[in-house]
């Protein structure tokens, strides 16, 4: 497992340059523009709730000694639990619009390492690529929220919300990669196939998703380069590892 997160992290090495070489810039303009629209958005909507969030849950204490300690805890707890759930929107939101545009990368970037057009290339619309993009992203968003809530409810725990904290980093950045790597993988596989796949490489993912979630935290310029950045690293890692499965198949 930590071998392969290594692997996915070090993708990122040298992405900025294959995107020029390839000029694959083109591609990207319009999820560029997806990312930055939606991640304001949700900032907006972020910060507009987490106080009424923060009191919401603030209610629960009925006692009035510790009141103000736990209304504090509360309105901090509660900006952090609609940062995270914004975060979480906000990669499956860009995710799934973007696929249409992503998979001309993904594949160019295959053709690229392979020297030869994808192998067992299935041949999907620019509709069935968005639809492929909401599936993937819809069911990973349900299951990442079902692990998420509650994590996000140890933070109430003191010294526990240390490891949650830990934990809430590793889910988002295992989807995040999971996301990521199904622009490759959708033109190998099926649907419950790619589920496998990733389910088998989880370390492939989660190192992804773990450059993509610190690119994340550039402010602006991150929104605009980490959809860029990322998918180019998982189209080099998942194409390696598909090839690697290939010539061991024909062996």
């Amino acid at each position: 497992m930590l071998k392969n997160i290594i692997r996915g992290i070090k993708g990122y090495f040298g992405a900025f340059g294959l995107i020029s070489k390839l000029k694959l810039w083109k591609y990207f303009a319009i999820p560029m523009l997806i990312s930055f629209a939606t991640a304001m958005a949700i900032f907006a909507i972020a910060y507009g709730w987490s106080d009424n969030f923060g009191s919401f849950i603030s209610k629960a204490w009925v006692w009035e000694w510790g009141k103000e300690t736990f209304t504090t805890i509360s309105t901090i707890v509660g900006g952090i639990i609609i940062v995270v759930i914004g975060l979480i929107l906000f990669k499956h939101i860009i995710m799934a619009l973007s696929a249409p545009f992503m998979s001309p990368v993904s594949e160019k970037i295959e053709t690229h390492f392979t020297g030869n057009p994808p192998l067992y290339l299935r041949n999907t619309s620019f509709t069935q690529q968005l639809w492929r993009g909401i599936r993937i992203n819809g069911r990973n968003l349900i299951m990442e929220l079902l692990l998420t809530i509650p994590v996000l409810l140890l933070k109430l725990i003191p010294l526990v919300n240390i490891f949650s904290t830990f934990l809430l980093f590793l889910i988002q950045a295992y989807y995040a990669g999971f996301g990521n790597m199904d622009y490759t993988l959708e033109r190998h596989f099926k649907f419950g196939e790619s589920l496998r796949f990733v389910k088998n490489h989880k370390g492939l993912a989660i190192g992804n998703g773990i450059v993509f979630l610190l690119i994340l935290l550039v402010p602006i310029i991150g929104v605009i380069l980490v959809l860029p950045l990322s998918v180019t690293a998982a189209s080099k890692n998942t194409v390696e590892v598909l090839n690697l499965k290939i010539q061991e198949h024909e062996v």
